[in-house]
């Protein structure tokens, strides 16, 4: 805490310094016995410190009067005389400047900044400083302990004035998204994207999230083990163009069977789910063969070189594949991989043991078009690495090559 002196006591006034003139109790406009406890280091640090400035003589009549006629060449638009603080103030509070200046900030520091004044809040709060932003929000961070003991629900007008298109919510249950829907003014047409991580959302509550919230087209289900397969089959709308599921221990065949007959326009599509087998693939619809662009399946352990016949064939278009985790796919299905998708640009193959030296000889001879290849655990070796990419035409367009921690027995 900054105590400014006193009138009582009598010290020297600070040298004007970046504007900021530090005056006296006893002088016009001081602000006498006060303290400074809130406010960002810089601005602290424009306070004059006793212990740094020099001591000074106080001005003659004759300097006294050349300063206040200084200060009266400084006009405003109005003419009338201002001095340099009060000029500086406005500078600060300039909404134009500001709008041009905090786009330079990261979005921790303009959370910080438009706790400063109510200017700096007003222009920070407009939905052009928040696009790409998406708050998390902890079940018990919605609610607010009243002093009866009741709770009750917080209040997201903030949120709504930032003009938020999606949110994380973690460990909420079907109460809690009812509230959201219920408290956020955009939910019903202005959220794009939610998350539900860790949630004990059920059928129903899936079932009532994506009915009432109208505007949703992501939707990413993680770690939820209470709904199931019926619960999708009854909730998935057709505006829907993005899904991912992990960790969901009720996702198996039938739940792809809901997303392929339900989701005609998805485009992209993730999976984490242990019990899904070669039979899933073969459910994507022709329209979605078109539509879907990205397919992530991570960790599923029963896919074979037969489900990725059935993918390669479903979905021709692809753009972006990861088989990331699914150990039982050898070097014939990265084969089919190469011959069938050559639209490819991104091919994630990490943890996959079965996957050789032989593999690549297929990828760098038909994917020409592959810019970033993950191989993150796969046995391969160096010599092998460096002898199917020294002479591919293609490798040029590779802009990211992720080969971490290798079996070491091959290097």
């Amino acid at each position: 805490m900054f105590n400014m002196s006193s009138s009582s006591e009598l010290k020297s006034p600070c040298m004007t310094r970046n504007g900021i003139v530090k005056l006296a109790a006893n002088q016009p406009n001081g602000l006498g016995s006060a303290s400074i406890t809130k406010g960002t280091p810089a601005a602290k640090n424009r306070l004059c410190q006793s212990s740094s400035v020099p001591s000074i003589l106080p001005p003659s009549s004759s300097s006294l009067s050349y300063h206040h006629h200084h200060h009266h060449l400084l006009l405003d638009g109005t003419g009338m005389p201002h001095t340099p603080v009060l000029f500086e103030r406005q500078l600060v509070l300039d909404e134009k400047l500001l709008s041009r200046l905090f786009c330079y900030f990261t979005t921790a520091e303009k959370c910080m900044l438009a706790q400063v004044c109510k200017t700096w809040c007003k222009v920070l709060y407009q939905p052009k400083f928040w696009e790409g932003v998406t708050p998390i929000l902890h079940a018990k961070e919605l609610y607010n302990l009243l002093p009866s003991g009741e709770k009750e629900f917080v209040s997201l007008q903030a949120f709504a004035l930032r003009g938020f298109q999606a949110f994380c919510l973690v460990g909420v249950s079907d109460l809690d998204i009812c509230e959201f829907i219920d408290n956020y003014p955009l939910s019903k047409k202005g959220v794009r994207s939610v998350s539900l991580k860790r949630s004990t959302i059920t059928d129903a509550g899936l079932e009532v999230m994506l009915e009432q919230m109208q505007g949703m087209m992501h939707l990413e289900l993680s770690g939820c083990n209470d709904f199931t397969e019926a619960g999708l089959w009854s909730s998935l709308n057709a505006r829907l163009t993005s899904l991912s599921v992990s960790d969901c221990i009720n996702v198996a065949d039938d739940a792809i069977a809901a997303i392929s007959q339900l989701l005609p326009n998805l485009s992209e599509l993730s999976l984490q789910a242990y019990h899904v087998t070669d039979t899933a693939m073969a459910y994507f619809t022709a329209k979605q063969g078109y539509t879907t662009h990205t397919l992530r399946l991570q960790s599923c352990w029963e896919i074979t070189n037969h489900g990725v016949v059935n993918m390669v064939h479903s979905l021709p278009n692809l753009t972006a594949l990861s088989l990331s985790g699914c150990s039982k796919i050898t070097d014939d299905g990265v084969e089919l991989v190469a011959e069938n998708l050559r639209k490819l640009r991104s091919l994630d193959l990490s943890w996959c043991p079965r996957i050789t030296d032989m593999a690549l000889e297929y990828i760098a001879c038909d994917l020409h078009k592959l810019e970033e290849l993950v191989l993150d655990r796969s046995v391969l070796s160096a010599l092998g690495l460096r002898g199917r990419y020294k002479s591919a035409k293609h490798v040029y367009a590779i802009h990211h090559l992720q080969l971490l921690n290798p079996d070491p027995r091959t290097l």
